[in-house]
Parts: structure tokens; sequence; C-alpha cells
């Protein structure tokens, strides 16, 4: 059995002005191609190194094509992406002069836009359909923030999401997808699939499947895919920030032979989501009601998740509405992770640990982010920006915030750097020297995925709603090419 396996991977903001581009691509985990995808990724905590894990473990001859990610940003520029949809498909002709392969898997997000295509992930699936034909399986892996389409279920065989968010279970959702691959391919199961999709945008802080309501959300559909005949169950939902015309919630269920049963099946579970939509939602809450939340609770750190500005949804990563409220309140022990500004850490570079420098920071990528801040700050460490993923996220990875700095002013410390980059663990903050345990208070530019290795060590966890081009206020977002009405906007 020989199975080739791919994957281009991006979040897509079309709220942000600037495309991503093929260097974006080579500057995040990097372009993999044919066996470096093999040395890179094997036994990592991603999909990819899932599809490794059971494809070696089964003896399967694996056919390593082009593995291309990059950080959440703007539409995906058109030629890039055709070259490297073009790449893969010329490596996957190669490689079938040694004989056909049996089937493909794809690593890919679920909201990738490209310049003038909505669905981007839809047409990798569609090329590689092209490219196969109809009778080789083509199945794929997606994060839980896809915005699904008709087209791509209707392309693929089968589609495998995360269950959990933060996402650690990215390995595992890799390997029950190249189980399916090898299940299908020895003809054990013919897997055939249905979307049904959900008018509602689901709040960032009520998807966090280790706590109520959204691992009650996790246990029911563990509970259907126990049901004859269903072979596995994604709920994906959503990533508002990109304006496509499915944008939105949705449920889509793979079956084994019965595509009845499994449109069935995922009207069923929608028609409930839909019922409890209430429960799905959270209303803004501002930067001095969390922090007077966490100071009622009493435990440090006192963590704010500003996911307004979450650089792993696309953000700029600059706002400055929650450094200025920690220095108007004069906090002390006070840590902000990150703040992208590649001049602030260029010139604590040029003058040096101890010394100190007069600093306009953040506030350069838009109005909407709020006014830097002008101030004198103490440099503290420098950083070339390359450490180690130690967390339960991307355990095995490396990653590099560029040239990186951590600044101190007053009692409130700022980690400076250049790549948009969210913190999904404290390993880069520890390769500065700063405890983050030892932090009163702590702001986070991302949503959820820090909770994976800071939840342990929070007094009290609050997502804010401060300035930011990623408003989740879903309401204040100007789209021009959501079809449908959704919940909490249009539908009540």
């Amino acid at each position: 059995m020989r199975i080739a396996i791919a994957g281009i991977l991006h979040e897509t903001s079309t709220f942000v002005d600037w495309e991503t581009t093929l260097h974006d691509f080579q500057y995040d985990r990097g372009i993999a191609r044919g066996p470096q995808i093999l040395e890179q990724y094997r036994g990592t905590n991603v999909c990819t190194g899932g599809f490794i894990e059971t494809l070696e473990a089964g003896d399967v001859e694996i056919v390593p094509l082009l593995r291309a990610s990059a950080f959440p940003g703007g539409l995906v520029n058109a030629d890039d992406y055709a070259s490297l949809i073009a790449e893969m498909l010329t490596r996957l002709e190669e490689a079938e002069r040694d004989g056909p392969v049996d089937g493909v898997l794809l690593d890919l997000h679920g909201a990738m836009v490209v310049d003038g295509i909505d669905d981007g992930d839809g047409d990798v699936i569609a090329a590689f359909r092209r490219a196969v034909g109809p009778d080789r399986p083509v199945i794929a892996t997606f994060d839980l923030h896809g915005n699904h389409t008709p087209a791509r279920v209707s392309v693929a065989d089968a589609i495998v999401g995360f269950d959990t968010f933060p996402h650690v279970d990215m390995a595992e959702r890799g390997r029950e997808a190249a189980d399916i691959m090898i299940r299908t391919v020895n003809g054990e199961i013919r897997p055939v699939g249905a979307i049904h999709q959900v008018p509602l945008f689901w709040s960032t802080p009520k998807q966090v499947t280790a706590h109520p309501p959204m691992n009650e959300v996790m246990d029911r559909i563990h509970e259907f895919e126990q049901r004859p005949g269903i072979i596995s169950i994604t709920l994906a939902t959503g990533f508002p920030w990109a304006d496509v015309p499915d944008v939105g919630t949705s449920v889509t269920v793979i079956a084994d032979g019965d595509r009845e049963l499994a449109q069935q099946t995922a009207d069923e579970f929608g028609a409930w989501i839909w019922e409890h939509r209430q429960r799905w939602y959270a209303p803004p809450v501002s930067v001095r009601d969390a922090l007077a939340a966490g100071e009622r609770v009493g435990r440090y750190p006192i963590i704010l998740a500003d996911h307004a500005d979450n650089t792993g949804g696309g953000s700029p990563g600059d706002s400055t509405e929650i450094l200025r409220t920690f220095l108007e309140l004069g906090l002390q022990d006070a840590l902000l992770l990150d703040m992208v500004d590649s001049n602030a850490a260029k010139a604590a570079h040029e003058a040096g640990v101890g010394a100190t420098i007069h600093v306009e920071l953040g506030g350069k990528s838009s109005p909407v982010q709020g006014q830097p801040i002008e101030c004198d700050a103490t440099v503290r460490a420098l950083s070339s920006g390359g450490f180690a993923y130690d967390g339960p996220m991307f355990s095995g990875l490396k990653g590099n915030m560029g040239t990186s700095a951590w600044l101190q002013i007053d009692g409130v410390n700022v980690v400076v750097v250049t790549a948009r980059e969210q913190p999904f663990d404290m390993a880069f903050a520890r390769s500065l020297g700063i405890d983050c345990a030892g932090m009163k208070y702590i702001c986070v530019k991302s949503a959820a995925h820090f909770r994976a290795a800071f939840e342990p060590i929070a007094g009290s966890i609050h997502n804010v709603d401060a300035a930011g081009i990623h408003s989740h206020d879903v309401k204040t977002l100007k789209y021009r090419k959501r079809t449908r009405p959704v919940f909490p906007v249009e539908l009540k």
C-alpha cells in the first residue's frame, strides 16, 4: 500500500489588509518537501505526525509530497498558492512513475481563503481528486475552526476535525484519519460524508473543550459516533473573521457506505446545536471588568486573553489597550505576551541589556489597535527568537519569534517580538528568563490555545474584548460575502 501525504495550512482573516505570500509559508514551520516531511514531523503533535506514526506502524509506504504552513494572516496570494499546488501535483505525478498511490492524506486547516478562491481548502481537495480520480480515497484533517462547505465534503471521502480546543489532539486526529485511510484501501469500509451547516457564530470562551458547555458537546459527539454505521463526526465552530459565503458552524458526519444515514445524523446533531444556541454565546467583557473579577477570585496570576488581538487568528498583535490599562493602574508583577513590535525589539538590541530606551510601543498597524504607548523601558533580556515548544500543543516542534526582547516599564513586563505567533506555551518567555508563574497579572494575545500550558498556573482566566481588529463582538464585523443570517447577529 502506498499513501501520499501533503498539506497547506492557513487560517485566513479577510479583515486585515495584508496578504499572505510564499515568504510567509517559508518563515513559519517552513515548506517541507519529500522525505524532509518525515524527518521534520515524525513524532510531533500535528496531524502529519499522526499520519506518519500510523502509516509506519501499518508497514505502509509513505509518499511524502509537500507540507506548507504560514502564520494566520490576510488573503493568500493567488500565484503563490498556485505554485504550491502545482508543486504538490508534480511531486505526486513523479512518485507515481514507481506505481500508483492508493490514496492521499491531506493536513489542512479549514479556513484558508485564497485571493479569488473563497474555499481554499476545498480547492486543494478538488485538485487532488482530479489528480487521482474518483476511485482512490482522499481524506483530510481539519482544525476545529474550519468554515466547511458542501463542496469540500462532496469531493473528500472523509474529513476528520479536531476534538479539542486548545488543540492538543492533532496527532491523534492524524492517526484516526490514517486508520480510516488504511481500512478504506483494504475494502473494510466505504466512507461517505454529509454536512449540516448551522447559522451561528460560536463564542470563543464557550469553545474550551475541557470545561462546560463544550465538554458536553464533545461527549455527545462521541456518543453519536458509537452508533452503527457511523465512522466519525466533526464539529467545526467556524472562523468568523473570514468573510466567505459559508462562514460559521457546521456538523459533518462520515458514515460507512450510507450517505442518507450520514445526512440524517448530521441534521439531528445540527438541530440540537441550534436548539441550545444560547449556551454557546458569551457577551463581551471589558479589560477593567475582567481585572476586577480576577481580584474578587483572589488567586494569581490573573490571566487576560486579548482575543481581539489574537495573532493566532491573523491579528497584528500590537493592540495597546491592555498594556495601557496595566500602566494606568500601576500594576506590579504584570506581563504582556507578546507585543509584535519589530522597531522596539531592534532598538533594544542596539542598546543592549541593562539600558533604558525610549520607545513607542505597539499601535503601528491600524488605528483600531489603539495608539502607540510612548514610554521609557529597561532592557532586561534579548533573543534572536529561536526556541523549542515544550507545552502540550506543539511539543517536538521549534519556533522562532524573530528579533525579540524583554522590556520592563515600572512593574509591567513586555515581551516584544517580530513574528506574529501567539504564546502557545511558556517556553519562549522562559528562554528570556521570565517566570510566568511568579507574575500576578498576565496578558496573552491569544484566544484559548494558551490554556493548554497556562491553565495549570492560573489563578483565573478571563477573555476580554479590548480594542482590536478581530473583535469578538461579531455584531460589529462588516461582511460583504456572508450569504445567510446568523445567530447572534440577525437571528435570535
